[in-house]
Parts: C-alpha cells; sequence; structure tokens
C-alpha cells in the first residue's frame, strides 16, 4: 500500500503540497475520461478461482484459530452445565429485524437527477406513498379532492417484514423501492397511473440485495427513463453457491422461488482494484443497477466493485461514485459511469460524511470532504466519524484502473474535525460545513462553545471563512445562490441565511422560540424562488414536547419570506389531528422517510402533513389556510 496510504490527512497535507495542489487545480480541465479504467473479472472461470483463493485463504485463518483455541479449553476447567437455550430467544432475534413529473416537489442534490421520496407529481395529481398505501390527490383547478389508493405491494403477497420506502415517477409509471427482509432483497413495484389519477398494480421485481437504509442518503434515482439503484452486497465465500449472493433480478409471482432469481452482473461486468482482500476481512460487492422504464417489461443490468463494506454513494449527472472504507485505514473511490463503459478508480485516505460531501464540478473534478475516520452512510453511520478534515479535489481524467493513488497534493487541510453530527453542503463555489453542537453540554454550561460554520471556496486557495452564529448546524441549504443554515439553542429553532459572494458573510435572521425541526432529511426542506432574490422557504417544524421525537406526527410546516437574504416569517399551516389514525397498517408502520413536506406547486402552496394535505395563500405577507384534506384510507379498508 503506498505511503500516503498509511499516513493521516493531517501529516500528509505539509504546507509545499498545499501549494502545490492549489496551483494544479487552478487549471481547468476538459478531457474527463479516466487514463486507465478497471479490469473486469475475463471469465467466469477466472471469478470462480479468485472466490476459490479467498476461500481457501479464509479456511486456514479458521484452521490456525481452531488450533490456538483447543489447547486452551483442554487446560481450562469444565464449565458449569447450563439450561438448554429456547427456541424463543431465536425467533425474537429474527423479528427485530423487521424493526418525471411537470413540476418537481423534491429538494434533489443534482439538477436532472431525481431521488426517490414520499410525494411527487403526476400531471394534475399529488402520488403520495405511506404506510405501505399509494395515494392520488386531484389539485387542478384549486381542486383538492382524494381520487385512489392501492397497495404498494403486489395482490396476494405477505408484506410483513417489508418496508415501502421510496417513490419516483417516469411517464405513466409509478415506481415504489422498498426493503424486504423476509424475501431478502430491493422490492420494485411498478403501478400504472392515468390522468384521472387511478392507479392499478403491473408487477414487482426483487433485486438480490442488503439493507439499503441510509439516515440521510437515498437508495434510488431517476435518471432520464433509466432508474438507478445502489445497494451493498455481503460476500460470504464459504457458503456452497457464493453466486448466490451476486446481484439477480427475479419477478415476483405467488409461489417465487430462490431459484428464479436471474444474474444480471456477469463475471465480465464485476471489478476489483490490485488491493488484496485482507485475510478474514469482510468483503461486499458495491453493485450499481441500472433499470430501463421505457418499456413495461423491467429490465436491469448491474455492475460490481468488491472492496470493504464501508461505503457512501453519490450520483452525479454523468456518473454513480461509491467510495469504500477499510477497517483500519485506506479507502477508495469508484466511478461508474451511465453509459455503461468500465468503471475507474483512485485510491485514497478518509471517508466522507454522507452524499452532499460529493460535488462533480463543471471544471471537470470531483470535489470530497472528508474526515479521516469513517465507516460510510448506512443507516446512522454518517453521524459517527471522526477526525481531522480535508478536502480532496481531483481532475476526473485522473481516475485510473486503481492502482494508483490521489496525489498528497490534491488534499487541502481544512479547520475543524468530522464529529458527530457533521453538516455539509455545496452551494455555488463555496462548500460549508458545521456541527450542530452538543446542546446536553450547554444546559450544564451555558458557556459552552458553538463550533463556527466554516466558508470554503473549493476551487480556490484562500483559507476556509469561519462564521460565528448563535445557533447549531442541523441543516445548510441553498436559498439560490446563497444559502440558509437551520439549528438549534436552548429550545429556540434559529435560521441564518449566508451571503456568498466574493465572500462569505452573515445576512440575516429569524428566530422561531420553542420550536425544533420536524424532519431532518433534505427532502423536508424545499425553497421555491421566485426572482433572483425572492422567494420562500418551508419546513416541517415541531414544538413543545414533541420536539424530543422526530418520527412523531408533524405539528406544522413553517413558511419564510426570503427577501435578499432578510427572513421573515408568513406563518405555518398546522396539522389539525396530530394522532394516527386506525388505517389498518399491513407494512411500513413507522414513517422512517417522515411524513410532512412544504409543496410548492403551479403557483399554489401546500403542507403535507401525515394524512392531512392543507393549502394556503399568502395575502398581506401572510399564510393562512385556505381548504384541508384527509386522504387517509377509509374505514371499510382497515377490516
Amino acid at each position: 500500500m503506498p505511503t500516503v496510504l498509511k499516513t493521516s490527512l493531517m501529516l500528509s497535507l505539509s504546507l509545499p503540497l498545499l501549494l502545490s495542489f492549489a496551483a494544479h487545480a487552478a487549471a481547468p480541465a476538459t478531457d474527463t475520461a479516466p487514463r486507465k479504467t478497471l479490469a473486469p473479472f475475463a471469465s467466469e472461470q477466472a471469478l470462480t478461482a479468485y472466490l476459490d483463493k479467498l476461500l481457501a485463504q479464509q479456511e486456514k485463518i479458521q484452521r490456525l484459530r481452531r488450533a490456538e483455541i483447543q489447547p486452551m479449553a483442554k487446560s481450562a476447567p469444565m464449565p458449569a452445565p447450563v439450561a438448554e437455550a429456547s427456541s424463543s430467544k431465536s425467533s425474537e432475534v429474527a423479528g427485530s429485524v423487521a424493526i418525471a413529473a411537470d413540476e418537481s416537489v423534491t429538494n434533489t442534490q443534482t439538477a436532472g437527477v431525481d431521488e426517490g421520496g414520499i410525494v411527487k407529481v403526476h400531471g394534475k395529481h399529488l402520488v403520495m406513498l405511506r404506510r405501505g398505501k399509494l395515494f392520488t390527490v386531484n389539485v387542478d383547478r384549486q381542486a383538492l379532492r382524494p381520487v385512489a389508493s392501492i397497495d404498494a405491494f403486489a395482490p396476494g403477497s405477505d408484506p410483513s417484514g417489508s418496508w415501502y420506502d421510496e417513490m419516483l415517477i417516469s411517464g405513466d409509471t409509478v415506481v415504489v423501492i422498498g426493503y424486504s427482509y423476509s424475501r431478502g432483497g430491493t422490492e420494485v413495484g411498478l403501478f400504472d397511473i392515468d390522468a384521472a389519477g387511478r392507479l392499478a398494480y403491473r408487477s414487482t421485481y426483487h433485486l438480490r440485495s442488503n439493507d439499503y437504509y441510509s439516515a440521510r442518503n437515498y437508495a434510488s434515482r431517476l435518471v432520464g427513463t433509466k432508474l438507478v439503484f445502489y445497494s451493498p452486497l455481503s460476500m460470504n465465500v464459504r457458503r456452497g453457491d457464493p453466486f448466490g449472493g451476486f446481484p439477480a433480478l427475479r419477478r415476483w409471482r405467488p409461489e417465487a422461488v430462490p431459484q428464479d432469481f436471474q444474474r444480471i452482473a456477469r463475471a465480465t461486468r464485476i471489478y476489483r482494484t490490485d488491493e488484496e482482500i485482507a485475510p478474514g476481512a469482510g468483503l461486499t460487492l458495491h453493485t450499481v443497477t441500472s433499470c430501463d422504464l421505457a418499456s413495461r417489461e423491467m429490465r436491469c443490468e448491474a455492475s460490481a466493485v468488491m472492496g470493504p463494506a464501508g461505503r457512501v454513494f453519490y450520483v452525479s449527472g454523468q456518473s454513480v461514485y461509491v467510495w469504500t472504507t477499510r477497517r483500519g485505514g485506506g479507502s477508495a473511490v469508484f466511478r461508474m459511469p451511465f453509459d455503461g463503459s468500465a468503471p475507474s478508480a483512485l485510491k485514497t485516505s478518509g471517508a466522507p460524511v454522507d452524499q452532499f460531501s460529493f460535488l462533480e464540478s463543471a471544471d471537470g473534478h470531483l470535489n470530497v470532504l472528508l474526515r479521516k475516520e469513517g465507516r460510510g452512510d448506512a443507516m446512522w453511520e454518517s453521524d459517527r466519524g471522526r477526525g481531522a478534515l480535508a478536502l480532496l479535489r481531483v481532475p476526473l481524467n485522473s481516475f485510473s484502473d486503481g492502482r494508483d493513488s490521489a496525489p498528497a497534493a490534491s488534499y487541502r487541510s481544512l479547520p475543524g474535525s468530522g464529529d458527530y453530527g457533521l453538516q455539509n453542503r455545496y452551494v455555488g463555489s463555496y462548500l460549508l460545513y458545521g456541527y450542530p453542537g452538543n446542546p446536553g453540554q450547554r444546559q450544564v454550561d451555558p458557556n459552552w462553545p458553538l463550533q463556527p460554520l466554516q466558508a470554503l471556496r473549493w476551487a480556490d486557495r484562500g483559507d476556509a471563512q469561519a462564521l460565528a452564529l448563535p445557533h447549531g448546524v442541523e441543516r445548510i441549504e441553498a436559498l439560490g445562490n446563497d444559502a440558509v443554515v437551520v439549528g438549534s439553542k436552548d429550545q429556540d429553532l434559529h435560521f441564518t441565511s449566508i451571503r456568498l459572494g466574493s465572500q462569505a458573510a452573515v445576512a440575516g435572521s429569524y428566530v422561531r422560540a420553542d420550536a425544533a425541526q420536524g424532519e431532518t432529511r433534505s427532502h423536508g426542506f424545499f425553497y421555491k424562488p421566485q426572482t433572483a432574490s425572492e422567494g420562500v422557504v418551508g419546513l416541517p417544524i415541531l414544538g413543545g414536547d414533541e420536539s424530543a421525537n422526530p418520527r412523531s406526527s408533524s405539528a406544522s410546516v413553517l413558511y419564510l419570506r426570503n427577501s435578499s437574504l432578510a427572513l421573515t416569517e408568513l406563518g405555518a399551516l398546522a396539522a389539525r389531528n396530530t394522532a394516527q389514525p386506525d388505517d389498518g397498517c399491513r407494512a411500513s408502520c413507522v414513517d422512517w422517510y417522515g411524513n410532512a413536506r412544504p409543496l410548492f406547486l403551479q403557483g399554489r402552496v401546500f403542507a403535507l402533513l401525515g394524512y392531512e394535505l392543507v393549502e394556503g395563500a399568502v395575502a398581506d405577507g401572510k399564510i393562512r389556510e385556505t381548504r384541508r384534506i384527509s386522504y387517509a384510507p377509509p374505514v371499510r379498508a382497515q377490516r
């Protein structure tokens, strides 16, 4: 392994190297094609031989471990007999596991790349995914009327142990993405929707995968008519058939069996670098699957790269990037183009926080905010990294066959550390990052210092600016070419606007007393620009005791007017009934992706609040409710 991978980010970033990087970064890159690409396995036989080699290594390790344990067992006293474990414990453990549109309403990271969410638009209808069902509501010509609902799973199937999390719409096809613990993979449901908002089930497919859930990221993207998934697949070469864990697809039928799965990644679409897998270390197939929604039958193909388990993935307009991190240090970033061409890679150091740590910039570079240690963004891992921070900035044409390392001069040391809850976002020519702070510590010591917001022009050689804020940093979002930072201090929720010109500067502020964010995912926020300097912000909020539980029914959606970065309150649209109705829920009965969204559609303003859809109108500087509906399932559907 190259020396740069074994040294810390701080030690590797000496001043001469940083100056060299700055000069290198100033030169524009026009050719983004990689110098070399990863070599796939030449054949099924070559892939089998490699897996057999890994198996032999792991069996040798097991034999050595048994040899070490046996003498110890002979010399140790015999333990007292214990009662035989009952089957109820194993069953308890198993059960605990189950623990394009006319106008976008989704706050996406990359223009032209839609992300799976809980609400989308189809013509004159809003389409919602909630608690295992799809719903449509007519919003045409001042209308607000429920139209249809349907189960988000196949008729006749058992949805227990399944979670239906994300939805996308391509043409007249509604796609529901879920994960089934009982069936062991990603579930993709296709539904037809017509101009009247009627829904009809079409088909269900299963993609072999491990759980994709991330508290910050989304599993699915839509680029044109291409449905793109990232899914990790843990490999176990000691199983009878290691290919039984490779990327595969099946169409669901009532009598479906595991043998129905058909591999969608042949050996010549599976790649690895020259890095040898450490004996006994976990191995993951980081898989990118592309499915064509242009035809009624879903056809998919996949590419995969072998690497350690820790991962973060990011989708640009041209490629999927997968960053893998191995325990004990060392990492790599893979670039997997949408056009089906071979992936390329670079060996790296450090780990991104989440997908917002990445930017494929128009000048032909990949920019990534890194911290020294991290284990990817699966589940809640994004909050758990630590260590020194750096910005990696490399030309896209420096990607290669995985043998090369990003030069030390490509890393730029940054102030701060990658501690718990770090938030980051690229807005225009700036990278902004900061920390939520430690509310518990501030309750003990009111003078406990808040860390500043850092603002860095990612393409320039200047230092980061430290902007003092009176609150922590829990969310960073774009306001056109500028930004807004949302965070808490004591019991209040603060909004601070940031002007991003030749220098970054605090511009304005608004404080909502006794409130907290009602939704922390990026899709919970939306900014609707009206001119270059004016627009409306929407964000779900909670107040009082409800703020302690971010998954309780959201109390309201708050709207703020942005006028040249002066933030003023328009008001809030509130839920009338915060109690969860008895809706006969059979699947996805916890709103892990939230249940509240601000919606701006056809010049109108809505608040999605659980099963309520509330419309408001702005007049005389205030928003007032004009109507509301409930789209909850009818009582007769509960039995």
